[in-house]
């Protein structure tokens, strides 16, 4: 290996260190969002109440009782 040898790195990986170095707080942000649409605490009898109310599906959906 030659001793000028650089290591690769892709556009997408520079475009996002250098994005991450103008906006230092972006990863602080993305957090805030996944936590508010994602990372919720599950009520266990809520989900319990709603898969029991599922009614099942007629084996051909088109037809009328």
């Amino acid at each position: 290996m030659p001793f000028f040898w650089k290591p690769y790195t892709s556009d997408v990986t520079n475009f996002i260190a250098t994005l991450k170095e103008k906006k230092p707080a972006l990863e602080a942000e993305q957090r805030a969002g996944r936590a508010l649409l994602w990372d919720r605490q599950l009520d266990r009898r809520e989900q319990a109440e709603w898969r029991d109310a599922k009614v099942a599906q007629q084996p051909y959906v088109y037809q009328t009782k």
